[in-house]
């Protein structure tokens, strides 16, 4: 348990990566962790593309900084090669909370395994798009499925930074 709480408190974001993929091995751990995140009545509703293809990133991070508002050449997955994007079933009304956890260890099997990753936002502008909704249907994906999020992998170009110290007023004991 020591090692799990050691990887919580120095998990970081990454916003700088080297151009190489992650070991196929790797990336088979961080999914399957995803994969054992808590849903809501173990009902599983969230789903995860892996995304390794250049072509695909490519359009998918021209998607996103289109929806903020940027140009083709900004990047909003800030370089990294690969990632992975999770999408929660509408059906199921923890779908939301369902797929925040996934992330949340999608990233934090990443940080274990010594790969950076970043949660990056607008999935749910972009499977909302006519082009979102089309690479869901080229990729044989049915249903009604809402973004919840990107979360970007590939070995960190720098080396994290030092945690921000946690607020005074973060907790409140009723005891």
């Amino acid at each position: 348990m020591a090692e799990t709480l050691k990887v919580l408190e120095t998990r970081r974001s990454c916003r700088a990566y080297k151009p190489e993929l992650i070991e196929e091995e790797k990336l088979q751990a961080i999914i399957r962790a995803g994969t054992y995140a808590p849903t809501g009545m173990g009902k599983q509703s969230p789903i995860i593309i892996a995304v390794t293809n250049k072509e695909l990133r490519d359009r998918l991070s021209a998607m996103n900084a289109k929806i903020m508002g940027q140009g083709e050449s900004f990047d909003p997955f800030y370089g990294a090669p690969e990632l992975l994007i999770v999408l929660g079933n509408k059906a199921i009304g923890t779908y939301l909370y369902d797929g925040s956890l996934v992330m949340g260890n999608l990233m934090n099997a990443a940080a274990d395994l010594g790969v950076g990753s970043c949660w990056i936002h607008r999935a749910k502008e972009e499977f909302e798009s006519s082009e979102g909704k089309e690479i869901l249907k080229d990729l044989g994906i049915e249903g009604d499925y809402e973004g919840i999020g990107h979360v970007i992998l590939g070995y960190a170009a720098e080396p994290p930074k030092e945690a921000t110290p946690r607020k005074e007023d973060y907790v409140y004991f009723v005891r």
